[in-house]
């Protein structure tokens, strides 16, 4: 059974050390960057929440139950070429290049 905070909590701390890192869980990609930022991301849905930027942790909400899991998602994300776009809840669009987007489309295709 996948222990999801404990894979947030690990790819939040490769963020916090400015050490980039990509993990699948099933459907979900988390990642890390050298930048200090942490994501995970819903490849269903195109669903994100950032778990950390500039190596400051975010606010986020899990539900975590003995059978299953849950995301309070914060954002929508869209990935074109080099450019990692995300639109919050608010309607705040946030375009951001430097991310690892060519490892994370390599997981991505294969879960399609």
């Amino acid at each position: 059974m996948i222990d999801i905070k404990k894979e947030i909590a690990n790819i939040v701390k490769n963020a916090r050390k400015n050490s980039g890192h990509i993990v699948r869980l099933n459907d979900l990609i988390l990642f890390s960057t050298m930048t200090g930022d942490a994501w995970i991301l819903d490849t269903d849905d195109n669903f994100a929440i950032c778990l950390v930027k500039d190596s400051v942790v975010q606010k986020y909400k899990i539900v975590d139950t003995p059978n299953q899991f849950g995301f309070d998602w914060d954002h929508k994300y869209q990935i074109d070429g080099d450019k990692f776009t995300v639109v919050n809840k608010a309607g705040k669009t946030r375009t951001i290049i430097g991310y690892p987007l060519k490892e994370i489309n390599k997981i991505r295709l294969r879960l399609k």
